[in-house]
This record gives structure tokens, C-alpha cells and sequence, in this order.
């Protein structure tokens, strides 16, 4: 012994690259033998696909199927396509992908986009663009909301998004500096990832029983520009971490993850919110938005950049302007204390409590929402629409309390962080 402390060897990237394709299929999907998996991801993402791809058939996929973006080919349409191009959607592949959840595929995302693609791009076109999408991927979203089957989404760094979180830095330090960062919040540094994130979902459902144990029937949030308060649907249930899906595997929908999070009563939210963090969404980046509900409804919207995109984005169609999630999640949360803004809802929303705005997860009722028809979910308050958007209300000055159907308030969060 030469008297020094022994220091483990910090893994490589290439180690931590395999460690979170590990996580990808093992956790996050908890994919079975003989299972299909459908994936997309950004062109830049190749090496992780490559690795989660190979993961995959490990653990005994029969077939994996991979979709990829293009950023070059997204901005192309933009530049030279017709203007009735922006009505059009490939409705036949989202279709096909649904049709593959139907019949048993497994689903994952590989996020890692641009948060400011469509910057400087006609918003109208942009607008058309999102809801041709959004109403072609309905087959597909609806069998994702309602856990028909195991999915799962990851990250990969790429450049154009590193030089969002980390601006005036060199490209290739950008991009190293968003890896790390992305190892440390999938908690794939150490020597046991899986283990980890056993234990980690043991805390988020040791959270969930507490809150689902008060029954409450409604939040309210208070902070700078914030007083709103979220009746929660009849009947809801609390969820986060590993959660089983309805064809009876265990998955972890979102890697990261450190939120628990049900369903919001459609019609039972009011009062005025200001967000928190900037929202990625589609290319376009909205920033400083605020607004205010009644009857569960948005009656006034703004917003300090974006505020176009984010008007066309409520007026998608009637469920847009209501809430189909509410999520809490402590200001001190590993993405949190990173003190980095992802410009990435996977990220920037497991960094602060959220509310989502269009369609609900029927997963989050009791009995996980089996046997529940359209009808019987709209009773008990659950929303539907076209989009399902993340953005995120939380800070360590945002107090919130659980109601009681007797209206008594229980401090649930004091300074963003958890009470008891």
C-alpha cells in the first residue's frame, strides 16, 4: 500500500454510453423476449440507437425497427415546400406505429432536438405543421397515454441542443459537458445502474402512497405571479417511477425521471399561473408565459417569446386549453441541483413541478383506469385532446398544499421542497 486512498477509475464514455442503453431497455422499457421495438431519434443520436439497439436484441427483441429525424431535412420543408405541404402529415406511419403497439411492440423515444429549429420560421406553417402531426399521431398517442404498452423515453447530446445549455463554449466541449450531464441524471456513473434505479423508484412510490393516502381533492400553488389551484380528478391516483403498463410489463416511461404526478379535473382548475422555466416545444422556444384559468379553462395567455406558436398551440382544439397532468417534483432534484436549463422538457420538467396542457393519462385513476371507457374517464374529469404539453410552474419559491373535500389545506411542499 503507498498510504493513498484508492480512486476508482471514472467510467468512459463509451462504458456510460452502454450503461444507458442498459437502462434504456432493462428499465426503462423492461422489454421481454420475443418483443418488437419501434424507436425514433434524431440522426445525430446514431451512436446511442446503435447501442440500444444491440441492448435490445440482448435481452431477446425479435425486431427493431428505427425511425430517424433530420434537422437539415425539418428546415428544408420549411425553405422550399408549397404552403399546403404544412397541412400534411404521414398519417399512414403513425398509423403503422400504432398498429405495432396494438399488436404488442414496445415503444422508445431518443429525444435530443434542437430547442430552437423552427426559430425565425413562418409561425403560422409552424402551427399547421404541429397540428397535422398532432391529429395524425392520434392512433398512436392514444395507445401511449394509456399505458397499452411498455415505452420509454432517453436523451442524447447533440450539438445544436449543447449549444443551447452551455452557449460560448467550443462545440466539442459543449457537447461532453450535456453527455455528462445526461449520464448523472440517468444515473448510469456508477457501477450498478439498475440497482439504482430500483432504490429510486422505491422513493417515488413511497411518495405516491403518502399522497395517495390523503386523497385530496385538489393543489394549490402559491408564488411570484402564481395562486392557482387544480381540482384533481374523481377518482385519481398518483403515479411516477416504474409503473406497469396494461399489457403487464414494468416499465419507467421517462429516463430521467424524479416527478409523481395524476390526473387534473378538466373542469376544476382556476386562479393564475407564470411559468417557470422556458418551453421547448417543436422547434420553437416560449418563454415568460403566463395565464389564467377559469372553470378549468385558459381564458388569457401571454407570453414573453413565442407567444404566437403558444396561442395556435390552445387552439388546437377544445381539450388544449385544459390540463391533462399535474406533477411535483422538489426544487433540490438531481436535475435541479445540476443547475443547468435544458431547453428539454425530458429535463427542465424533473427539475421543477409541472402542469401539462391537452390530453390526460387514464393510467392515473384507480385500478390503473382498466376497463374505463371514453365516456367514464370524461366523467370523472379526465381531458382529451390532440397535444399533451409539459411546462413547468415549480421553483424553491413556490409553496404548494393539498386540499381536502372539506377544503382544509395541508402543507404538501414549502419552498419547493417536500413536507414531511
Amino acid at each position: 500500500m503507498n498510504g493513498l486512498a484508492r480512486i476508482d477509475a471514472i467510467p468512459s464514455h463509451d462504458e456510460r454510453l452502454a450503461r444507458l442503453a442498459e437502462v434504456a431497455v432493462r428499465v426503462g422499457l423492461g422489454l421481454r423476449p420475443g418483443q418488437e421495438l419501434v424507436m425514433t431519434a434524431p440522426l445525430e443520436s446514431v451512436a446511442l440507437a446503435r447501442a440500444i439497439t444491440a441492448e435490445a436484441y440482448r435481452a431477446g427483441a425479435s425486431l427493431v425497427t428505427t425511425l430517424f429525424s433530420d434537422d437539415v431535412a425539418t428546415l428544408a420543408r420549411f425553405a422550399h415546400a408549397p404552403d399546403d405541404a404544412f397541412d400534411k402529415a404521414a398519417g399512414w406511419l403513425y398509423a403503422g406505429m400504432a398498429e405495432a403497439f396494438r399488436n404488442g411492440a414496445a415503444r422508445l423515444a431518443i429525444s435530443g432536438d434542437d430547442p430552437s429549429l423552427l426559430a425565425g420560421q413562418d409561425t403560422g406553417k409552424v402551427a399547421r405543421a404541429n397540428r397535422a402531426r398532432s391529429k395524425a399521431y392520434v392512433p398512436a398517442l392514444e395507445l401511449i397515454a394509456n399505458f397499452a404498452t411498455n415505452w420509454t423515453i432517453v436523451s442524447a447530446a447533440t450539438v445544436p441542443w449543447a449549444r443551447a445549455v452551455f452557449p460560448g463554449e467550443p462545440d466539442d466541449i459543449a457537447l461532453a459537458r450535456l453527455w455528462d450531464a445526461i449520464f448523472s441524471a440517468s444515473r448510469v456513473n456508477g457501477p450498478d445502474p439498475v440497482g439504482e434505479w430500483e432504490a429510486h423508484n422505491a422513493a417515488l412510490h413511497a411518495r405516491m402512497g403518502k399522497l395517495n393516502a390523503h386523497r385530496f381533492a385538489a393543489l394549490r400553488f402559491r408564488g411570484p405571479d402564481t395562486d392557482l389551484t387544480v381540482g384533481l380528478a374523481d377518482d385519481h391516483e398518483w403515479c411516477g417511477g416504474a409503473s406497469t403498463a396494461r399489457n403487464g410489463i414494468t416499465c419507467n416511461a421517462n429516463i430521467p425521471t424524479e416527478e409523481v404526478f395524476t390526473t387534473p379535473h378538466k373542469a376544476r382548475v382556476h386562479g393564475h399561473v407564470a411559468s417557470t422555466k422556458p418551453l421547448s416545444y417543436q422547434g420553437t422556444l416560449i418563454e415568460g408565459i403566463r395565464v389564467r384559468f377559469e372553470e378549468g379553462r385558459i381564458v388569457e395567455a401571454s407570453a414573453r417569446a413565442g407567444e404566437e406558436v403558444l396561442s395556435r398551440v390552445l387552439d388546437t382544439d377544445e381539450g388544449a386549453r385544459r390540463l391533462g397532468e399535474v406533477a411535483l417534483v422538489p426544487a433540490s432534484s438531481a436535475i435541479s441541483a445540476s443547475g443547468l436549463l435544458f431547453y428539454n422538457t425530458l429535463y427542465d420538467e424533473n427539475a421543477a413541478s409541472h402542469i401539462a396542457l391537452g390530453q390526460a393519462y387514464s393510467k392515473c385513476f384507480r385500478d390503473g383506469g382498466a376497463g374505463l371507457s371514453e365516456d367514464d374517464l370524461a366523467a370523472r374529469g379526465a381531458n382529451r385532446s390532440l397535444i399533451h404539453i409539459d411546462w413547468m410552474i415549480g421553483s424553491a419559491e413556490v409553496d404548494v398544499d393539498g386540499l381536502t373535500a372539506e377544503g382544509e389545506a395541508v402543507p404538501v411542499m414549502r419552498a419547493g421542497e417536500w413536507v414531511g
